[in-house]
């Protein structure tokens, strides 16, 4: 039998059901390790959580760390994109 032969259909389904954390997770009193790691990934991406990162954005050409700040990505309307396309 192959791997894929193994995963059914309902845990395929459960998967794409999950989609983004809800603002209401997001914003709780639950600490980061409570959250599963999508969720939390998830709530940093849609600015709820701060960033834990070395990285540094471009911003009017100058460099900014952005570590322990609540930056969204691109994809929810922020400035941040993951790779090299902030960089110089």
């Amino acid at each position: 039998m192959r791997a894929y032969e193994f995963i059914n259909e309902q845990f395929i389904q459960d998967l794409e059901e999950r989609g983004k954390a809800s603002r209401k997770l997001c914003k709780s009193s639950k600490s980061n390790d409570e959250l599963g790691m999508s969720q939390y990934s998830s709530c940093v991406a849609q600015g709820y959580r701060a960033r834990k990162t070395k990285v540094k954005i471009n911003k009017n050409g100058n460099p900014v760390s952005i570590n322990g700040k609540k930056v969204k990505h691109q994809k929810y309307g922020g400035p941040y994109l993951n790779g090299r396309n902030n960089r110089e």
